[in-house]
């Protein structure tokens, strides 16, 4: 079974300057904007990451449910992992796993080239897990959350190479860990992470005082000393390894 990690995404109160703090200090470049997240009171952006993605939505409207997300976890930060499945069978088994293990499908849409599934965040525990096919079958091209191939000519890779690993944390880290592997048909290693195509999922106790949530991501990076630099300069720096953008963690590795 091929399951590829495609995209993060972080819900923010407001999104301009998101979005202008992550593009100036990862040194990546927004590459879509998608109108269709207004049917839940949102606005968003897209950012390319190598192949990948990072999403910053918003809340435009009043009574949203990331609006409710933002208040129960006091603050931005992170709000879904979406991967992509290398074929609608594939997908179909994760949505099988998924509800004999009493996880609800938070929201559904198919058509005959792209089916999007985002399974309920309450019952991940974490965050959304969303699991998508695509016609195309092209983990490395089109990509319909990002208007599909657009965002290439946007790609700049002389900063951040790629996103290979996400942080979930919890109170209970190990059934945590347990539910996603169950979820994704993947097993849970000894030390709490389960390993998909291109990403390693990490899953830590939560001691941040803010509950269950999508923590942070691992990036490859081209140009550490320059991005650093800029952290420092958007009060982003924490340490040599880590910075905090949108109530969110980079943890920063040379390839």
């Amino acid at each position: 079974m091929s399951i590829q990690l495609r995209q993060i995404a972080l819900v923010a109160e407001f999104l301009k300057p998101m979005i202008e703090d992550l593009s100036y200090t990862l040194g990546v470049n927004p590459c879509f904007i998608d109108d269709g997240v207004g049917i839940w009171g949102l606005e968003n952006s897209l950012l390319a990451i190598g192949h990948n993605f990072l999403e910053v939505v918003a809340p435009i409207e009043t009574n949203t449910a990331a609006g409710r997300y933002l208040e129960r976890r006091r603050g931005n930060g992170g709000y879904m992992v979406i991967c992509q499945a290398g074929s609608h069978a594939e997908q179909l088994e994760v949505k099988e796993r998924a509800l004999a293990a009493g996880v609800r499908i938070a929201w559904e849409r198919e058509n005959d080239h792209y089916h999007l599934m985002q399974l309920h965040p309450q019952d991940m525990t974490a965050s959304f897990l969303e699991v998508d096919w695509d016609e195309h079958d092209d983990f490395d091209g089109n990509w319909e959350p990002a208007g599909g191939l657009a965002w290439k000519e946007k790609v700049d890779r002389s900063s951040i190479v790629d996103m290979v690993g996400v942080e979930l944390q919890g109170a209970q880290p190990e059934a945590l860990a347990q539910r996603w592997a169950q979820v994704l048909g993947r097993p849970m290693r000894d030390d709490l992470t389960v390993v998909i195509n291109n990403a390693t999922l990490r899953f830590v106790e939560a001691t941040d005082g803010r509950g269950p949530g999508l923590s942070g991501v691992d990036l490859v990076v081209a140009d550490k000393p320059g991005i650093l630099k800029r952290a420092k300069e958007r009060r982003a720096y924490v340490s040599d390894t880590q910075l905090t953008l949108c109530g969110f963690h980079f943890y920063l590795a040379t390839s």
